[in-house]
C-alpha cells in the first residue's frame, strides 16, 4: 500500500486489483466524440478516477476545444479514466491523480473501470453509479434514488443592469449599472435592431478584476455579434437558512411547493459555501421560505459490477442490467 503522498510503504499479501481510473476488463469502451485535442482540463484541473462535465462554452465558436470539469449539473459527459497522465506539479510529490488546467482529457461513455467507492453505504452487483455533482467523485444506490440536501429556503427574483457587447460567444462588458453579473444568468437585450438570442445565459467570467464586474464572459449560446449597449442580466437568489441533511453545492437542481419554473439549478456560491448563506439559481423566481430538496449526485449509465465497501475499489460498467 501506500501512504499519503503516494509512495509505496509497504507491501500487502494480496496486491490491489487496480487502481481508480484503470480498466477493470478487456471489453469494447467508449469515448466522448470530442476529436484530438478537443477536450482540456478546467481551471481547477480534472482528477482521473472519477466522472466529469465537459463545457462547450468558453470556446471559439467551432465548438472546440471544450473544458472539462469534476463539477457540473445533469448527467456528466464521461469518465476520466486512468492513462497515466497525472502530473506532479507539487515540489517532492511522488504521485498524482490531477490532470492539470489546459492539458488533454479523454472522457470515457462506455466501458469498465475501476472506482473508489465514496458513498456511505456498500456498493452491490447491479446498483446505479450516482456521479457527486460538486466533485464527481462515485457512489452507489439503487437505480431512481439520487442523493440530495434538505434545507429551508426562499428563492428571490435579482436583476443586474449592463453595458456591453457580444462576438461569438464572449460578453465583454464595459460598465455595471446595478447588479452583479452571476453564472446562470439569463442575459436579455436589443442593440441597434440585433438582439441577445434567447436563452443565453452566462457560464463564467473569463477576465476582469472584479468578480462579477466589468470584464468578459463566456456564453452558453455562440456566434452572437451584438454592438456595444444597455443590456439585462435576470437570475435568482436562493437563501438557506437551515440545513437538516446533505450539503449545497452548485449543480443540485432546486424543487419545492413553491419553486415554480421547472429546471432550477444552483449555478454559483453567494455566501453560502454547502450550508447557510445564499446561493444563485438561474432561473428568476420569487418562492417564500419553505422545506426545498436539493440534489447532490445524479444517476449515470454505469453500474456497479463488483461489491465494495465505502472507501474500497468497485468495478463498474454499462452491460448490467440486473
Amino acid at each position: 500500500m501506500s501512504g499519503s503522498g503516494g509512495y509505496q510503504t509497504s507491501v500487502g499479501t494480496v496486491p490491489a486489483p487496480g487502481v481508480a481510473g484503470d480498466f477493470s476488463d478487456a471489453n469494447p469502451r467508449q469515448v466522448l466524440d470530442a476529436g484530438p485535442g478537443g477536450l482540456i482540463a478546467g481551471a481547477a484541473g480534472v482528477t482521473v478516477g472519477r466522472f466529469a462535465w465537459a463545457s462547450y462554452a468558453s470556446i471559439d465558436a467551432d465548438n472546440a476545444p471544450a473544458t472539462v470539469n469534476n463539477s457540473g449539473s445533469g448527467v456528466p459527459s464521461g469518465f476520466v479514466g486512468r492513462a497515466q497522465q497525472g502530473l506532479n506539479t507539487v515540489y517532492l510529490q511522488d504521485a498524482s491523480m490531477l490532470i492539470p488546467q489546459g492539458f488533454a482529457v479523454v472522457l470515457f461513455t462506455r466501458g469498465g473501470f475501476f472506482v473508489v467507492n465514496d458513498g456511505t453505504t456498500q456498493a452491490l452487483v447491479g446498483m446505479k453509479a450516482y456521479a457527486n455533482l460538486t466533485n464527481g467523485k462515485v457512489s452507489f444506490a439503487p437505480a431512481g434514488t439520487p442523493g440530495s440536501a434538505s434545507v429551508t429556503g426562499s428563492i428571490a427574483t435579482a436583476t443586474a443592469s449592463i453595458t456591453g457587447s457580444l462576438n461569438g460567444n464572449v460578453l465583454t462588458v464595459s460598465a455595471v449599472g446595478s447588479g452583479t453579473i452571476v453564472p446562470g444568468a439569463f442575459l436579455s437585450g436589443t442593440v441597434g435592431g440585433s438582439g441577445v438570442i434567447a436563452g443565453t445565459q452566462i457560464v463564467s467570467q473569463l477576465s476582469g478584476g472584479t468578480v462579477g464586474g466589468v470584464g468578459t464572459y463566456a456564453l452558453s449560446i455562440p456566434e452572437q455579434f451584438v454592438t456595444s449597449g444597455a443590456l439585462t442580466l435576470n437570475y435568482g437568489v436562493l437563501t438557506v437558512s437551515a440545513v437538516s441533511s446533505g450539503t449545497v453545492g452548485v449543480g443540485g437542481a432546486v424543487t419545492g411547493t413553491g419553486v415554480g419554473t421547472a429546471g432550477t439549478v444552483i449555478t454559483g456560491l453567494g455566501t453560502g459555501t454547502g450550508s447557510t448563506g445564499t446561493y444563485y439559481v438561474n432561473n428568476s423566481q420569487t418562492a417564500g421560505s419553505e422545506a426545498l430538496t436539493i440534489g447532490t449526485t445524479v444517476e449515470t449509465v454505469f453500474f456497479a459490477a463488483s461489491s465494495g465497501l465505502p472507501g474500497e475499489l468497485v468495478k463498474i460498467n454499462n452491460y448490467i442490467t440486473a
